[in-house]
């Protein structure tokens, strides 16, 4: 059974200025989307589902659906901040979903077989669906996941500070723990890490959780306790939200799973502001002019 590609392109892009999701990037109007569906295509992907809202999905599908028919299965699921159990309530005012879990939740029921799951504003390298069409076939168990850890160095931006997920593994590779830094960039050639007044100095190849995940369908159940115990704590406030790599993370300190992370030397890169989208050009360009991707990809 070929994995899944989960695609989570629900995000309504505030501070981008417009559905970034679908923003024509590549020399002939391909999104990042196309390259991460392109790239799951010859890595052996054999279906992808995005996560989309209700509001843009006639727009979104005219977009894709054309593209993609005959090239691998597609589904749409709808992420709507109604979509919780019954028993739970809505805080009146609130207006944004509940994150990246709940997100994955909206999958569940077409989803059953092994999957990774991206961001769909986010560009991965061929090499990360390789690595993760390959985890997947080597390690059956359902409770060891996986994430592909890129060297930090290589996820920064020339234009200011990021935050970043840096990983502790063991001697084995393993996820121990990710720590969040809200400030690290580049000074004079070095990578640091700023806080208050002070900076720490960084190797720059430390590994980092873009979140490109492996996970296996039996996650899915772990994941929904998870969200029914947030909505019971957390589910009054306005803008909580739930992440399924905090649930994963919860599941591997108490044991129950574990999380190989796959180092890759590839170069990550996305579209936050504006301001990214000539840099994204510039890098997309430079793939085709190696060989990477063909100038027109569909």
């Amino acid at each position: 059974m070929k994995p899944t590609l989960l695609i989570l392109a629900a995000g309504m892009g505030s501070r981008y200025g417009g559905l970034k999701q679908m923003d024509e990037l590549g020399p002939n109007g391909e999104s990042i989307i196309d390259y991460s569906v392109f790239d799951a295509i010859r890595a052996g992907f054999g279906k992808v589902v995005f996560v989309i809202r209700p509001s843009f999905a006639d727009a979104f599908k005219e977009r894709f659906e054309s593209r993609l028919k005959g090239k691998i299965e597609t589904e749409y699921v709808f992420q709507e901040l109604e979509n919780i159990p019954a028993e739970f309530s809505i805080p009146e005012g609130r207006e944004k979903p509940w994150g990246t879990g709940h997100a994955m939740l909206m999958a569940k029921e077409v989803i059953n077989e092994p999957f990774a799951i991206i961001n769909a504003d986010d560009f991965y390298g061929h090499e990360a669906y390789k690595s993760a069409v390959d985890f997947i076939n080597n390690n059956p168990k359902e409770n060891e996941y996986a994430m592909i850890g890129y060297a930090l160095k290589n996820t920064l931006s020339e234009h200011g500070t990021v935050s970043r997920g840096v990983c502790e593994t063991d001697s084995k590779g393993y996820l121990q723990e990710v720590t969040e830094r809200t400030k690290i960039g580049w000074e004079d050639g070095k990578v640091f890490f700023y806080e208050g007044d002070s900076k720490t100095e960084l190797t720059g190849n430390e590994p980092v959780s873009m979140n490109f995940w492996i996970f296996k369908p039996a996650f899915f159940s772990e994941l929904e306790k998870g969200f029914n115990r947030f909505l019971a704590e957390k589910g009054q406030e306005m803008k909580s939200e739930y992440y399924f790599n905090v649930r994963a993370d919860e599941l591997i300190k108490a044991g129950e799973a574990s999380t190989k992370v796959i180092d890759t030397d590839a170069k990550w890169f996305g579209v936050t502001y504006q301001e990214d989208k000539p840099i994204v050009q510039e890098s997309l360009n430079k793939l085709i002019e190696k060989g990477e991707y063909p100038a027109k990809l569909w």
